[in-house]
């Protein structure tokens, strides 16, 4: 499993989390909406230092990780996060590590 985040999508979350730096993003899967990789769950963000972080990217003062009960939800994956700029919203892409 890696993180990387495009600097389009770190932009918008240092907007959207209006925070002091340095502060935390928490990636991990919420039981809900018709996500890509696992069916009935979407990757969710939260503002939350992590407990027992399993895989981390820290950038400019923003570390973004996945804690190690979520691992299930990355297992054998690359997440991307990437800014779109029609919508204005970012989302995710995962590719399978082979």
């Amino acid at each position: 499993m890696t993180i990387s985040i495009d600097q389009k999508a770190y932009k918008w979350f240092e907007n959207e989390f209006d925070t002091p730096k340095p502060f935390f993003i928490r990636l991990f899967p919420q039981y809900a909406g018709f996500g890509d990789k696992n069916k009935g769950y979407s990757l969710a963000f939260s503002l939350e230092t992590p407990a027992v972080a399993a895989e981390q990217q820290e950038i400019d003062g923003i570390t973004f990780y996945v804690e190690s009960n979520d691992t299930w939800f990355f297992n054998e994956t690359d997440v991307e996060i990437k800014y779109n700029d029609t919508s204005e919203e970012i989302f995710a892409c995962y590719t399978a590590q082979h």
